[in-house]
């Protein structure tokens, strides 16, 4: 485990999990159904905590772990709650029926890294974004994608709210599916953010989406053209002059507000609807890559990076 001198990790005071990863997190899920927390991590590993809140005391109880052939770089679960889903540097997504106790199985292939994928149990299918350019629908008894979808350029990430879906990819485009017609485009938008896409996250009611830039902006943007006057960008994650990238978007489940975490080792909740910002926590020392809400937004769970993931109540 890396040490970083006297520098503060852990300003706020957050609970930090046991065991965690030997590098840097990548991508933080919680279970749908439970308060089981699955990381993925630089170190090739997929790791899984049951998380327990007593109060205001959060405690970690690690359950599992499966591994990689190269860095982890994405996971999400199952609508039931049963199973996990990973992607990295390997170019393959695994299957890891992790409730069960199974051993996990190779679902999904791309000619380069998995960025980002997505379960949409509307459709029973998994969605896997690649570097090679695709984005891959799958039904996981398949051995091949029932649709493969070209893209523009590289996948950086990918938001579900069924049926809306937004892909974004290098060179700040914004591709938007409906997903009642996966298999072609609804929309394809420049990002109003002048800087590489790093994060997006689908509105609760599906009518548009945020998304995160390397520049320290967030954009808020509606899909419907009545509606275009409701978009706007607002600044975040900078101090003076140093403006760091935003990594990570979360609505939260219940109130619809939303967390930002980025390389300036801050969180901060803000309401979209009022453009305010309703809390900013100390900064860390280091980096927040990713961040998730449990699934009835009591827990927020953030990572430190090359340190360990931490969790702390929410409180709107």
């Amino acid at each position: 485990m890396s040490t970083f001198g006297a520098a503060n990790t852990n300003p706020n005071k957050s609970f930090e999990v046991a065991q965690p990863p030997s590098d840097s997190i990548s991508c933080l899920s919680f279970s749908p159904k439970a308060n089981f927390l699955v990381a993925t991590s630089w170190d090739n590993q997929v790791r899984c905590w049951e998380i327990t809140r007593n109060g205001t005391v959060v405690s970690s109880t690690p359950k599992a772990s499966i591994s990689h052939d190269q860095p982890v770089l994405c996971s999400a679960w199952k609508d039931d709650g049963t199973t996990v889903f990973s992607g990295g540097c390997d170019k393959q997504v695994k299957m890891w029926p992790l409730t069960s106790g199974g051993q996990p199985m190779t679902v999904a292939m791309h000619d380069a890294p998995v960025k980002d994928l997505a379960w949409i149990p509307e459709m029973n299918l998994l969605a896997t974004g690649s570097w090679d350019k695709t984005l891959k629908y799958w039904d996981t008894r398949q051995p091949n994608p029932v649709h493969t979808q070209q893209l523009p350029d590289r996948c950086y990430a990918i938001t579900v709210k069924h049926p809306l879906m937004v892909v974004g990819t290098a060179d700040r485009n914004l591709i938007v599916f409906n997903l009642q017609n996966p298999q072609t485009e609804y929309k394809r938008i420049v990002s109003p953010l002048k800087y590489q896409t790093r994060c997006v996250a689908a509105f609760p009611d599906q009518q548009g989406f945020l998304v995160g830039s390397i520049e320290g902006r967030v954009g808020v943007h509606h899909l419907d053209d009545a509606q275009q006057n409701k978009n706007f960008t607002f600044k975040c994650h900078r101090e003076n002059n140093e403006i760091y990238s935003v990594n990570s978007l979360n609505f939260h489940p219940i109130h619809h507000t939303f967390a930002t975490a980025g390389s300036d080792g801050a969180f901060n909740f803000w309401d979209k609807d009022s453009k305010q910002r309703l809390k900013a926590m100390q900064r860390c020392s280091q980096p927040i890559p990713c961040s998730a809400f449990n699934n009835d937004g009591s827990i927020f769970a953030y990572a430190v990076t090359r340190l360990s993931p931490r969790s702390i109540p929410y409180k709107r």
